[in-house]
């Protein structure tokens, strides 16, 4: 009977494992200390053992205000604006071109709509005074 129960536990480990991605597991277990930046997750071998691996985790780090008192928030929404230029600088921007040819599409995109709305409106008070009889 207590074959029967380990079969079955077996049977649902395994089905319930086709969603885990299985790594190789080292030999012999690690028995370091782990460091406040190292994660421990655990991972199931192949073989249905568990073992430990360690993931480095950076460290987040807070921004740096140096200003005191009513000067900090100047100094927040300054480096906001800093950055935000910077990322700006980074943008690829579209040729005129390109930006003259997808205004085209929006446009034509947006009448398009703009007369297919208009025939289903016509459509429907067509069929709304025939149904109601005016």
């Amino acid at each position: 009977m207590a074959n029967k129960a380990k079969k079955t536990k077996k049977s649902s480990a395994s089905t319930s494992d086709s969603n885990v991605v299985r790594i190789k597991a080292s030999s012999a277990p690690s028995t370091k200390k782990v460091d406040a930046d190292e994660k421990v997750t655990k991972v199931v071998a192949s073989t249905g053992t568990t073992k430990a691996k360690k993931v480095k985790v950076p460290k987040v780090k807070a921004p740096k205000l140096s200003g005191k008192g009513a000067l900090r928030p100047v100094k927040a929404t300054g480096n906001y604006f800093k950055g935000a230029w910077e990322e700006l600088r980074l943008v690829r921007w579209p040729s005129r071109r390109a930006t003259w040819g997808l205004t085209g599409a929006v446009i034509v995109y947006s009448l398009f709509f703009v007369v297919l709305v208009l025939l289903l409106d016509a459509i429907f008070k067509y069929l709304f005074e025939l149904i109601l009889g005016k």
